[in-house]
């Protein structure tokens, strides 16, 4: 075999530094883009954030109906099709600086020796506004009440110092509070929680430890909140049931609270399948005074820790904002903003820039160029990103808008590529725009991605959005006869007779979803 030359012509991707920047700002929540944003102004001295008082819809209303067009927006699409498609052939994706003839703007991997722009305005020096509140006012700020918390263990503690207890009173009350679990519960028994401390053995010491539990547990099912310390559910009841005796017929009728005692006497399986008749018998009073009781238990609190479980906090802030903006032609308008709370006011430093610009041409300010050069494209990046999101927005609520009109149930099927067709756009950007973006409409907020959903097959040969049939068969259910509640075939049936095709095991997985109960347990006995 003899070495040759030989010519072949093939294609590949070229992901640059700027579409790869793109990419990642575009799928990034709003507090990712935040923490993004703070450690770009942390590691680039020619970032900084600007303190003019613009306009804050400023950059949503000026650029919201001019759809981006410029070659860097058409690459990054290149990119978003060819990185998902199925395909090995692809294209390159040149970057600002080779797609544009005669463009004197440096590559970041360049030497740095190309001119800079002789403003900064021209690459967006300016990303959207953003109200600055400076923390001069008084207002908590949402995430510092997301993680004020107190534990259970230490509202009672706090609660415990009021009393005035010997310290073996006090020791032995510390103890129970600490053995509780997170439903405040005592689930041990105190001859179990006494022979722990003293030992198998030591019998007289057990005994006077359970004499000082006792006494401790009086003292603990006596704090706030009721029916702590309950060593299971049915005490749990019975303690909270004896406070409103406690308090009064002014806080629930005492005949009804004794007969509520008496039914956490029986089995809790009755008063879980609501088995109004066998209650009856077994509590000896009317079948009215029983449904009152039954009223009442449901209003107690079986979990008296619940709201002392520290849970994981999501705070929600809307990308988008929806408002009503009157009708036009009897139709109602609306109109979409992004939400200046999110969007950073970003520019780069002037004073660094103009002194790198006075130097130009002078050696060993190459890598000082390229931070310059990365400053600007973050400011754009994130012009751009926004930019997407708002027409995302837009061409959603079009769609959409008998949805913010009527509700649920007039949410029409669409689906990402309605949206990429609509906008020029490949499904992926519309996905990455989609993920963890909300909206904030005049009905609630939602996450972009819930404007989407498959649509089911109607009489008619349209479709109906899954959304819609949820919302439907949530009213079914709400207006069921609570004795014969409806099973998944009736509701399948219910939906048939809209004109909307529904499998039985279509709606058992809807019903599961909106977590309701399966007709065995909903139904009132």
């Amino acid at each position: 075999m003899t070495p040759g030359l030989s010519l072949r012509v093939s294609q590949h991707l070229a992901l640059t530094p700027q579409l790869q920047q793109s990419i990642r700002l575009l799928q990034l929540s709003t507090l990712e883009l935040s923490q993004e944003v703070g450690q770009m102004l942390d590691d680039n001295p020619f970032l900084e954030l600007s303190q003019d008082e613009a306009p804050r819809e400023e950059f949503g209303l000026a650029q919201a109906d001019a759809p981006v067009q410029g070659d860097d927006y058409r690459a990054e699409e290149a990119l978003y099709a060819g990185a998902d498609s199925a395909s090995k052939a692809s294209v390159d994706v040149p970057n600002e600086a080779e797609s544009s003839a005669g463009s004197d703007e440096p590559d970041w991997s360049g030497d740095g020796s190309s001119d800079l722009a002789p403003n900064d305005g021209e690459w967006g020096g300016e990303a959207p506004a953003r109200n600055a509140r400076g923390g001069e006012g008084d207002e908590a700020d949402a995430t510092d009440l997301a993680h004020g918390h107190e534990s259970l263990t230490a509202y009672l503690h706090r609660q415990a110092l009021a009393l005035r207890l010997s310290e073996i009173d006090r020791a032995a009350l510390r103890f129970l509070i600490e053995s509780l679990n997170d439903d405040g519960y005592l689930e041990d028994a105190l001859e179990t929680l006494a022979a722990g401390l003293a030992g198998e053995d030591a019998a007289e010491q057990i005994e006077e430890l359970v004499h000082r539990f006792t006494v401790a547990l009086r003292l603990l099912q006596s704090l706030e909140p009721v029916g702590v310390g309950a060593a299971g559910l049915s005490e749990c009841l019975s303690l909270q049931l004896k406070a409103l005796l406690h308090d009064g017929p002014a806080a629930a009728d005492p005949d009804t609270v004794q007969t509520a005692l008496r039914i956490c006497q029986q089995p809790l399986e009755l008063l879980a399948r609501r088995d109004v008749k066998r209650l009856v018998q077994a509590c000896g009073d009317s079948e009215e005074r029983i449904r009152a009781a039954m009223a009442l238990i449901a209003r107690l609190e079986p979990r008296p820790g619940r709201r002392f479980v520290e849970v994981e906090r999501n705070i929600i802030v809307p990308d988008v904002i929806v408002r009503k903006a009157g009708r036009s032609q009897g139709q109602p308008q609306f109109s979409v903003q992004l939400n200046p709370e999110v969007m950073p006011r970003l520019r780069v430093h002037d004073v660094y820039a103009g002194a790198l610009r006075g130097h130009k041409g002078e050696g060993g300010h190459q890598a000082l160029q390229q931070r310059l050069q990365e400053a600007r494209w973050f400011i754009k990046n994130i012009q751009q990103r926004f930019d997407t999101i708002l027409r995302v927005s837009r061409a959603i609520v079009e769609r959409q808008k008998n949805f913010f009109v009527h509700g649920e149930l007039a949410m029409r099927p669409m689906v990402l590529r309605e949206i990429a067709d609509e906008l020029g756009l490949h499904e992926s950007t519309i996905s990455r725009v989609t993920t963890a973006k909300y909206m904030a409409t005049p009905i609630g907020t939602y996450e972009l991605k819930y404007f989407f959903g498959s649509g089911l097959g109607t009489d008619t040969g349209g479709s109906a959005s899954s959304t819609a049939v949820r919302a439907l068969i949530k009213q079914f259910v709400a207006a069921e006869n609570p004795a014969k509640p409806l099973s998944d075939s009736q509701l399948a049936e219910m939906l048939k007779e809209q004109g909307i095709e529904c499998a039985r095991r279509t709606v058992a997985k809807y019903r599961e979803a909106l977590k309701i109960a399966p007709a065995n347990l909903r139904k009132a006995l």
